[in-house]
């Protein structure tokens, strides 16, 4: 995080030397972007009601259901969320993320259980672990959704072994994680090779969210956003640039 701060602000200043916006600099295609919330895994749901029914009055209708690898306990979480969800007439389809919890057995198996219980399921972010590439590439052939990777590619060396091994069908793209250049170069090779692409983030505050806002509203290239964390942080929501409304995010290019 400390590193990629300080290639954001030498980004940002050699960008400010050469007179070109951020949002010019990723190819300047929307000025809008929309993002979706994470759920984390709690197993008493009624801990999570006050923040799901947050997420709800502030506009969110994607989420992303973080499950832990034990199917019993993961099962019965996604069930509850997809309950709320429904009850609150939020019906999008779930999208998971096993943060390296899984077999390729074992995330199989949720998703047979979930998929009985007619719980629509959008992808499955990172359900193996980091280096775990016979289980990926298995998965691969048999995962009814998008299996995406996180963990998996931190450069564009790691992209190209999904890319030649069949690991995953999309890659989720991290500023935080691979650094502003890296970045550019997993995502003109994932569009080159027809991967789904997400983008992400960790903890940053809207400071450092802000260079992956740019890059998803500028490139316009990524079919999921999760760029959310600014929602669990406060104080949180200040930048002259961007503005936030519930899942959006509003660009303003300063002259």
């Amino acid at each position: 995080m400390t590193c990629s701060g300080l290639e954001v602000a030498l980004f940002r200043a050699y960008l400010a030397g050469v007179g070109k916006s951020e949002l010019q600099w990723w190819g300047n295609k929307q000025k809008t972007i929309d993002t979706d919330i994470t759920i984390p895994f709690v197993p008493d749901i009624n801990i999570l009601l006050p923040w799901l029914k947050r997420t709800t009055r502030t506009g969110f209708d994607t989420y992303k259901v973080k499950v832990s690898g034990h199917l019993k306990q993961d099962i019965s979480f996604v069930r509850s969320i997809w309950d709320f969800l429904t009850e609150s007439r939020r019906q999008s389809p779930i999208r998971l993320d096993g943060n390296q919890g899984f077999t390729a057995d074992s995330a199989m198996r949720l998703l047979d259980r979930l998929d009985r219980l007619s719980i629509p399921i959008e992808l499955f972010e990172q359900p193996l672990k980091q280096y775990d590439y016979k289980g990926m590439e298995q998965l691969y052939k048999k995962i009814p959704v998008p299996l995406i990777a996180d963990e998996t590619v931190f450069c564009r060396e790691d992209c190209q072994r999904v890319i030649d091994n069949r690991l995953a069908h999309g890659v989720n793209i991290k500023i935080a994680k691979s650094g502003i250049t890296e970045s550019r170069k997993i995502l003109t090779l994932a569009r080159q090779a027809k991967l789904k692409l997400m983008i992400g983030c960790m903890t940053e505050t809207l400071t450092g969210l802000s260079v992956g806002i740019y890059a998803a509203a500028g490139s316009g290239a990524f079919s999921y956003i999760d760029l959310d964390s600014v929602h669990f942080l406060y104080p949180s929501k200040k930048n002259s640039n961007i503005t936030v409304e519930g899942p959006k995010y509003h660009i303003r290019e300063l002259s």
